[in-house]
C-alpha cells in the first residue's frame, strides 16, 4: 500500500539530507494536563501558574510569564495536572490545535495540552517555530465530534526533521528577531490608532480655531460652545441631518445583482471593497457598459461617499477619481453638496459619532440592513469650509502614519512567512543569511 502524501509529508521530504528524522516522543517528554475540582477551594489560588488554551491563542509573545489562574500543590497532586519546568513547549491539543508558547517559569496546564519538555533545551526555540508547520499534521491525526483533539500517542508519533543544534539555534534566532520586530511594529501601530481616536474626538467636538489650534474645552471656555443633539459643539458649527447636506442618498443594485456580472467590464463595488477611509482595490465584480448605463441610478461619482449596510455597517470611503462612473451593489451612496467636503463628512461617519448612531439605530443592527431612510436621518456637523479642510488635513496626517506602519507590518509578516518556509525546510542554508 502506497504512503498517503500529505501537506506535512511533502514538507518533511523537502528538508536537507543532513537533517535527522525523529518522532516527537524522541525529542522530548510529552506531558498532559488536568483541572483540579472547582468544588474544592483549597486546590486553587496557590502559587503554581495554571494555563488554559485561550491564554495561548491570545498571547502576543512567544513566552508566557503569568496566568489568569493558579493552583495549589494539593491541586497539582490531586488532578491530572503536571508541573512543567521552565523552557518547556506548551502546545494546545484540542479545539484550537497547535497554539504554543514557551513558559519562562514552571507551570501546569489544563487537559487541553500536549506539552513537550525537550531533552535538548537548546532546541526549544526552534521547535516553537516548527510547530507552525506541524499544525496540519496535528489536525490530520486528531479526532472528535464536538471538537478535534489529538491523543498523546498520535502526537508523539509525529515525524520531525531537525537540523543540528547549532543550526537550529541560529534559525530560531533569526525568526525570533523578526517576531520581535513584528511585535514592536504592532505596538507602534496600536499606539498610533489610539492616538488617532483621541485626535478624532478632539477635532470633531472642539475643532480648530482661526489660529490653527484646538479650541479650549467646553468647561474651559463655555462661551465658545452651544448645546446640540450631539452634545456641546462649537457655536459656529451647523448641525443637521445628512440629507440636509447631500443632493443624493440612495442604494446600489439590490435586485439580483449577480445577473449582471461579467468577466470584464465596469468595476462594481461591494461591501468588501469599502474600508474605513479607503477603497480596497481587489475582488471587484464587473458589469457590462450597457448594464452600467441601464443602472445609471446606482452609478457612483468622484467624491461620493460609499457606506456599508451590513457586516460592518457605517464603514465609509470616498470614491476616488479613477472610479468615477462605476457602479455598486447593496451599498449606500451619498453625494455631498458643495458646502461640505466629502473627506470631512466621510471622517464624521466613520467616527464614533457617526457609527455610534448607525449601531444604536437598530439595537446594534446584528444582521439587519442599515437603510437609506436611516442614513438620511444621520445627524452630522458642518464647520466652515476652511475648518473642514484643516480638520481633514490633520486626520489625513494621522492616518498616513498609521498606513506607513501598516505597510511595514505587512512587509515584516511577509518576510517572516517566506523565511519560515526557507529556513524550516533548509531550502536556504542559515549560513547564507549571517
Amino acid at each position: 500500500m502506497s504512503e498517503v502524501i500529505t501537506e506535512y509529508s511533502e514538507f518533511l521530504e523537502s528538508t536537507p539530507a543532513h537533517w535527522n528524522r525523529f518522532k516527537m516522543q524522541e525529542v522530548g517528554r510529552i506531558v498532559s494536563g488536568g483541572t483540579p475540582s472547582r468544588d474544592v477551594p483549597s486546590l486553587w489560588d496557590g502559587g503554581i501558574p495554571w494555563v488554559t488554551p485561550g491564554e495561548l491563542t491570545s498571547l502576543p509573545t512567544k513566552e508566557i510569564h503569568e496566568t489568569a489562574e493558579t493552583i495549589s500543590a494539593a491541586g497539582l497532586s490531586g488532578s491530572g495536572a503536571n508541573l512543567l519546568p521552565a523552557q518547556s513547549l506548551l502546545i494546545t491539543s484540542r479545539a484550537t490545535l497547535g497554539a504554543r508558547a514557551v513558559n519562562s517559569v514552571p507551570m501546569a496546564t489544563n487537559q487541553g495540552f500536549k506539552s513537550l519538555v525537550p531533552f535538548n533545551e537548546q532546541m526549544t526555540d526552534f521547535l516553537y517555530h516548527l510547530v507552525d508547520k506541524i499544525k496540519p499534521e496535528m489536525v490530520r491525526r486528531a479526532s472528535g465530534t464536538t471538537f478535534l483533539e489529538i491523543s498523546g500517542s498520535e502526537f508523539g508519533d509525529i515525524d520531525l526533521s531537525l537540523p543540528p543544534t547549532e543550526e537550529a539555534v541560529k534559525i530560531a534566532e533569526i525568526l525570533d528577531t523578526l517576531d520581535a520586530a513584528i511585535r514592536g511594529t504592532e505596538a507602534v501601530l496600536a499606539k498610533l490608532k489610539a492616538m488617532k481616536q483621541g485626535l478624532l474626538h478632539d477635532l470633531l467636538t472642539r475643532g480648530i480655531d482661526a489660529n490653527g489650534d484646538l479650541r479650549p474645552t467646553q468647561p474651559e471656555a463655555p462661551h465658545l460652545y452651544k448645546q446640540t443633539p450631539l452634545g456641546w459643539l462649537p457655536k459656529e458649527w451647523d448641525c443637521g441631518r445628512l440629507e440636509d447636506y447631500c443632493s443624493r442618498i440612495c442604494v446600489g443594485i439590490v435586485i439580483k445583482p449577480a445577473d449582471y456580472y461579467v468577466e470584464e467590464g465596469v468595476p462594481t463595488f461591494r461591501s468588501a471593497n469599502v474600508r474605513e477611509g479607503y477603497i480596497a482595490e481587489s475582488d471587484f465584480v464587473f458589469i457590462s457598459p450597457a448594464s452600467n448605463a441601464m443602472l445609471h441610478k446606482s452609478q457612483i461619482r468622484k467624491g461620493d461617499i460609499l457606506t456599508v449596510r451590513t457586516g460592518y455597517p457605517g464603514t465609509s470611503a470616498v470614491v476616488p477619481e479613477e472610479y468615477d462612473g462605476c457602479n455598486c451593489v447593496d451599498i449606500l451612496i451619498s453625494t455631498p453638496l458643495g458646502s461640505i467636503s466629502s473627506e470631512f463628512l466621510c471622517s464624521w461617519i466613520n467616527s464614533p459619532f457617526g457609527k455610534g448612531q448607525v449601531l444604536s439605530g437598530q439595537g446594534g443592527l446584528a444582521q439587519q440592513h442599515f437603510n437609506v431612510g436611516e442614513m438620511r436621518e444621520l445627524i452630522v456637523v458642518k464647520p466652515s469650509s476652511a475648518e473642514q479642510e484643516m480638520i481633514t488635513s490633520r486626520i489625513d496626517t494621522a492616518e498616513a502614519k498609521i498606513q506607513t506602519e501598516q505597510k511595514l507590518l505587512n512587509k515584516l509578516r511577509l518576510q517572516k512567512s517566506g523565511l519560515m518556509d526557507d529556513l524550516l525546510t533548509g531550502r536556504t542554508p542559515v549560513t547564507s543569511l549571517l
